[in-house]
């Protein structure tokens, strides 16, 4: 049994372990959505940085470094970036509204049953949306450090999760992801350290930062998995399945299967998803000749830093909050963990464009904080490659178990329950959840299969995206102004989620160039303020809901006032 196993097994273990003291702790159905608003502000910290750093930030954001380099500095930027805007405008309004879900929120804002079902299936579409990465994170990880199939990976954590989700609810998974948040921060950190001290760079040595374009450090082999075109910035000689060649400068298409190998210090070619990229263009966030960059990172960041309010399964965690005051606390401990995490992805994504060039051949980028380790050889080497491998499972299961909490709430509780049980039971409730959570997940996996080709932080930015398009609206506006009415809620949600969902879905089946494939790709600089203005615009015509004055009185009075105000309405 290899160590990168002891470490994934353990891992297991625990999990299962701290969500069966969940099963017994979790009874109401207060325990399953929001863990009884009971978790101190440090615990429920690390529980919302648990979920929130994903295979995303454990995985993709080192690859994007080293695939892109300085502009990917806006993804980490606009993910921790967001918890401000959340920390000043929502987090303590909306514990003090006192709810389960988001729909809960719209349907008790706005007395709209209609608008609670509009707001569920968003939770739904983001949701999966966000699954999807996870999934694919857990099947590129097994397929590279245990030689399993890709879609074994997906099938794996996809069940662990399930039943993880279905058995503990949110009281269980708290424990758990606070416990998967400083497994992830110690793998990232301990590892980027010694990774750095290995393979770091003295006087002389070779560095990312160099002018030219990547070369590939010792002799290499290269096993293409699947068809890949190459764009060859350099004549080379390829010694390809045993026969030697020479690639010209250009495009060369490689079929599946194939085996190429090439000499030290050889250039390497790079996927056409790629490109080729120099020392130059990759030390700055806006090289010159790139049309629209300055767009794309403004769209993404509109994305994050407001997506980011809206994403179903971090707010409900302010749900779990004892108060106000603790939901903002909350909110500030969050900032300090995700910003001393994402200093460690830099590390790994600039070691991997001088050390392991060979993934530009391939276009696996995403996998370079796993590929790394294995150069250092040795117990050494072995050690913090079964300690990242940890640490990506903790990232996989911690972000997946609240996405699907909150898909699984979308399901039963927003969408079932309210529409044909009512009456139900709490027993029945919680049964209605854990076929939530089952349907929910087998929904993630078989999507999950089907996104190998995308990059997971992409993936991401686009439930990012979404989210901004269709909740960020909602909650600003329904905190903040009393005239927003539901005709105008429903009609910007709608407008705001299609149109993202729309743009995201022509990029995944399309190659659209210009302006239009660029707002298509980072569709949040139009859908955003479009979300806005139709809420606005069909609000001033209609009148507002009643007690909307007493509504955003609670949200914004101190909390002992907004409890008897509630005792009233």
């Amino acid at each position: 049994m290899t160590l990168t196993t002891i470490f994934v097994g353990a891992v297991i273990v625990a999990t299962f372990t701290i969500g069966l003291f969940g099963i017994r702790i979790a009874r109401t159905t207060s325990d399953f959505f929001v863990a009884t608003r009971a978790v101190g502000s440090i615990w429920n910290a690390s529980a919302i940085s648990g979920e929130y750093l994903s295979a995303a930030s454990f995985l993709g954001i080192a690859g994007l470094v080293m695939k892109l380099g300085a502009r990917a500095m806006w993804f980490p930027l606009g993910y921790a970036a967001g918890y401000v805007t959340l920390l000043l405008f929502v987090a303590a309004p909306l514990r003090r509204f006192g709810a389960y879900t988001i729909p809960d929120f719209a349907e008790g804002r706005f007395a709209s049953r209609r608008l609670r079902r509009i707001a569920a299936l968003l939770v739904l579409v983001i949701g999966w949306f966000y699954l999807v990465p996870q999934m694919k994170g857990a099947g590129v990880t097994l397929e590279l450090l245990a030689g399993v199939p890709y879609w074994l990976g997906v099938v794996v954590v996809g069940v662990l999760v399930v039943a993880a989700v279905a058995f503990g609810g949110m009281k269980g998974i708290t424990y758990v992801q606070a416990f998967h948040f400083w497994t992830k921060l110690t793998a990232i950190s301990f590892s980027a350290l010694v990774l750095l001290i290995a393979l770091g760079w003295s006087s002389g040595a070779r560095t990312p930062f160099a002018a030219g374009l990547p070369t590939f450090p010792t002799a290499t082999e290269v096993t293409f998995a699947r068809e890949t075109r190459l764009e060859v910035p350099e004549s080379i000689v390829v010694v390809v399945d045993g026969t030697t060649a020479v690639w010209p400068v250009g495009d060369v298409e490689v079929p599946a299967g194939t085996k190429a190998a090439f000499a030290a210090g050889d250039v390497a070619p790079t996927a056409a998803s790629i490109g080729a990229r120099d020392g130059i263009a990759w030390t700055v966030p806006f090289p010159d000749g790139e049309r629209y960059g300055l767009l794309g990172a403004a769209s993404l960041l509109i994305a994050t830093v407001l997506g980011t309010m809206g994403l179903p399964h971090i707010l409900v965690r302010f749900y779990t909050n004892r108060d106000a005051p603790a939901a903002r606390r909350t909110a500030v401990v969050i900032l300090g963990f995700v910003g001393v995490f994402y200093l460690f992805p830099w590390i790994f994504g600039a070691l991997g464009r001088v050390w392991v060039p060979e993934l530009y051949v391939t276009g696996d980028t995403d996998t370079v904080v796993l590929a790394l380790p294995r150069l250092i050889g040795g117990t050494l080497g072995e050690f913090i490659s079964a300690l990242v491998a940890a640490g990506a499972f903790s990232a996989f299961i911690s972000t997946s178990s609240g996405l699907l909490i909150s898909v699984a709430g979308a399901l039963s509780h927003d969408l079932y329950a309210q529409l044909f049980r009512p009456a139900a039971s709490a027993a029945r409730r919680l049964l209605y959840f854990r076929v939530g959570a089952v349907f929910g997940g087998v929904v993630a996996i078989g999507l999950g299969l089907l996104a190998r080709p995308f990059d997971i932080n992409v993936l991401v930015g686009w439930a990012f995206a979404i989210a901004a398009s269709a909740f960020c609206p909602l909650l600003i506006l329904g905190i903040w102004w009393r005239r927003l009415a539901a005709r105008g809620a429903a009609l910007g949600m709608v407008v705001g989620g299609l149109s993202a969902t729309a743009a995201i879905l022509v990029t995944m089946l399309g190659d659209v160039d210009g302006l239009l494939g660029a707002l298509l790709a980072q569709p949040a600089v139009v859908t955003v303020p479009l979300a806005f203005a139709v809420m606005i615009l069909f609000s001033l015509r209609a009148r507002p809901p009643r007690h909307a004055d007493q509504l955003l009185l609670r949200m914004h009075m101190p909390e002992r006032a907004a409890e008897l105000l509630r005792m009233e309405i």
